[in-house]
């Protein structure tokens, strides 16, 4: 897991308990900025995950490249 994936899904709970207290305590305004953040979270972990893949497959096509 990386950075981007690590703080990603930080932000996401920390938006999904926002969202909660806004909801709880009847404040829409916590509730939508929760939301924002949940979503900001998600595709930052999104990204972070992406970036990851795409490094895994780079080092797995320079081991074939070495094999040969």
């Amino acid at each position: 897991m990386n950075r981007d994936e690590r703080e990603g899904k930080a932000e996401n709970l920390k938006g999904r308990v926002k969202e909660a207290a806004g909801i709880v305590t009847g404040k829409p305004d916590l509730e939508q900025e929760g939301a924002e953040e949940r979503s900001e979270g998600a595709v930052q972990e999104g990204l972070g995950r992406a970036r990851r893949k795409v490094g895994e497959a780079l080092e797995d096509l320079g081991d074939d490249i070495k094999k040969d």
